[in-house]
């Protein structure tokens, strides 16, 4: 894969927000890439700047200096190739539309013709496993579910690269297992490349190829960690794995380590 040509590459990334007080670096200087079929978790202390981040490489915000390139072009609005689900996802889902209705809007958006979009809809919903719920609404739906059909949503729209802004924050820990489970599977059954963003560590290296730390704002990546657990996972012997209490154990080191500002050398 290293030979490859990266999907997504991120070179010397900055922002600067203007205070009353003068300029705030929200991020210091980010170099990474991604290849076509990773999923790439990101984690970091609180507030270090993982959202902000998450909005630039989505072209929903201009970098300071540095660039996000697609596919080799460069990233300066939200790209018809990514597809970003948000943690509050009942403010993105319209609560007057059927479930099978808010998984169709980004296609309707694009024009696509309503027998394709009928198929496109059916199959993602199937995907999340609400297919006995395509004519409920929203608030008929537990919050578990929702935020199942914003992932029907975003992988209806068909996208190379999905974007995962902490979006299981707010159900309860086991709907959030489940929901790990359905990630690593939309991502293996759709071969799409995933950016997670999250502020569990077990989470991080239970559902990640890969793990970004970052450090204290302004933040820069602390490490890229491999991980080496099986590609077949499960929560229950995945997680009693030696190897995942290794790796686990060391991300948490690393985190406390950034909150410290000691940088990895």
């Amino acid at each position: 894969m290293a030979d490859k040509a990266p999907l997504l590459s991120v070179k010397e990334l900055k922002k600067t927000y203007a205070s009353a007080t003068g300029p705030v670096e929200a991020i210091g200087s980010i170099t990474f890439d991604v290849h076509a079929g990773e999923l790439v978790c990101i984690v970091g202390p609180s507030g270090c700047g993982k959202t902000t981040l998450l909005k630039c490489l989505s072209g929903l915000l201009a970098p300071t200096s540095g660039s996000v390139r697609l596919d080799g072009a460069e990233v300066t609005a939200p790209p018809k190739k990514m597809a970003v689900v948000f943690q509050e996802y009942g403010r993105s889902l319209y609560p007057w539309l059927t479930v099978a209705d808010n998984v169709a809007l980004p296609l309707r958006a694009q024009g696509i013709g309503k027998a394709e979009r009928t198929a496109a809809v059916e199959r993602a919903v199937e995907e999340v496993g609400l297919g006995h719920a395509m004519h409920k609404y929203p608030w008929q739906l537990s919050g578990g579910m929702q935020q199942r059909v914003a992932i029907a949503r975003a992988v209806a729209y068909q996208p190379e690269v999905l974007v995962m802004d902490e979006p299981f924050a707010a159900v309860d820990a086991q709907t959030r297992a489940d929901l790990e489970d359905l990630v690593r599977r939309v991502w293996q059954d759709l071969g799409v490349t995933v950016l997670f963003v999250t502020h569990d560590i077990d989470e991080s290296v239970y559902l990640g190829e890969r793990v970004l730390m970052l450090t204290n704002s302004p933040t820069t990546i602390q490490e890229d960690l491999a991980i080496d657990l099986p590609a077949e996972r499960d929560q229950l012997s995945t997680r009693a794995l030696p190897r995942f209490t290794e790796l686990r154990t060391h991300v948490y080191e690393q985190i406390q380590r950034a909150k410290r500002g000691e940088l990895v050398r």
